[in-house]
């Protein structure tokens, strides 16, 4: 079972803050810069979403409110008030959390520099390794097996249990601190210690196929990966195709999701919302590519922002999109600072693809299949889609 980019996730995944990806920061910016568009006149469904978000809101703010004036702590007042709520992605950051969770989507994180992945047998594989990262400086390579962090054995852990160790999250460990890895390699067995750096994410990565396609990977949306992929469309061969690789993106800055498909896109409608009953719409950029051949390909690792990209791409009919149905998490959060600065996250809203259909719990289903090789199932078809026009 895969696991996702080590450094990409934010802390508290099992309670469901790593796929708050989807517009958290996001909705604050836009709604301070006018660049979200008018709203429109809620239908009574959303109304009454609207209401019982209001509640949600209120509920919590009241119970952190009053924990602070009791001398007890606010956040954990509001995770109780988040749990009692029902709200699937609801969570409760730190102040210190949150301004991780801020700086991932920067771009940027506190790490060695690995990607990994857990195996069927448990065991921790490392998949890349980051160029000019500790890890790399250390010679650790694509392959080796991480068997312990700190003296702590990692066989059989979550993936994102690895990632806290990693980081240090217990003990809100910065740049410059210390960490010791076990390792494997065949037969050979090894410890290192490395010290943690901030390094960029480099969320976007190019590469050349041999017949000549082009494929766009985005591990997430972070700022400026839009721009990212415009310009890898614009510079790729006249005429040749592109696979654009979401597996496992989980989500990232709305706008920039946006952005990636004005890379596709002369215009259009790219996705609608509703925000606390308001309707609203996101329309791209005028100018995309819409001629060359294209396939999305996605898992079940493709959430939020990624699946509504991948929405629009298909109900639009400019890619074919290949691999397995996505994971379905199409909610929108809205962040409530709280009176220690730690902030909670409520559901307040939904999107859906230009067609109508509501991703939320469903996902998207892929035009095909992809089966056991889904990169050389998608480049077959795409060599399939034949010269553009």
């Amino acid at each position: 079972m895969s696991g996702r980019d080590l450094f990409c996730q934010p802390r508290r995944v099992g309670r469901g803050a790593a796929l708050t990806l989807v517009f958290a920061g996001v909705l604050v910016t836009g709604a301070a810069t006018g660049s979200f568009p008018d709203s429109g006149h809620p239908d009574r469904a959303t109304a009454r979403g609207a209401a019982r978000a209001a509640t949600r809101h209120d509920a919590v703010e009241k119970a952190a409110a009053d924990a602070a004036a009791d001398g007890k702590s606010p956040m954990e007042a509001a995770e109780r008030a988040v749990s009692r709520s029902g709200d699937r992605w609801g969570a409760v950051y730190s102040e210190g959390e949150y301004e991780e969770f801020q700086e991932a989507l920067d771009g940027e994180y506190t790490g060695v520099g690995l990607w990994a992945r857990r195996e069927r047998d448990g065991r921790i594989e490392v998949t890349r390794v980051q160029s000019g990262s500790p890890a790399s400086t250390a010679g650790i390579r694509r392959g080796d097996r991480l068997r312990s962090v700190d003296g702590e054995r990692v066989d059989g852990r979550p993936v994102t249990e690895v990632v806290s160790l990693l980081r240090g999250d217990a003990q809100d460990a910065a740049a410059g601190t210390a960490v010791r890895l076990g390792l494997e390699r065949g037969t050979r067995s090894w410890s290192r210690t490395l010290h943690r750096a901030r390094l960029s994410t480099d969320s976007v990565t190019v590469r050349r196929l041999p017949g000549g396609a082009t494929v766009i990977r985005i591990a997430a949306f972070t700022k400026g990966s839009g721009d990212v992929v415009r310009t890898a469309v614009r510079q790729a061969p006249a005429g040749a195709g592109i696979i654009l690789d979401l597996r496992g993106n989980s989500g990232g800055l709305v706008t920039e999701a946006v952005t990636a498909a004005s890379a596709f896109l002369d215009g259009g409608l790219v996705a609608t919302y509703d925000v606390e009953g308001e309707q609203r719409a996101m329309h791209a950029d005028a100018g995309g590519d819409t001629a060359r051949p294209l396939v999305a390909l996605v898992d079940g690792g493709t959430m939020s922002a990624a699946e509504m990209l991948t929405g629009a791409l298909q109900d639009r009919g400019r890619a074919v999109v290949v691999g397995s149905r996505t994971f379905g998490k199409g909610s929108i959060q809205m962040p409530t600072r709280l009176p220690d600065g730690s902030v909670a996250e409520l559901t307040v809203g939904h999107y859906r693809t230009p067609s109508g259909h509501a991703v939320d719990g469903r996902g998207i289903t892929p035009d095909l299949e992809s089966g056991a090789e889904p990169l050389e199932r998608a480049e077959t078809v795409l060599s399939g889609l034949g010269d553009p026009p």
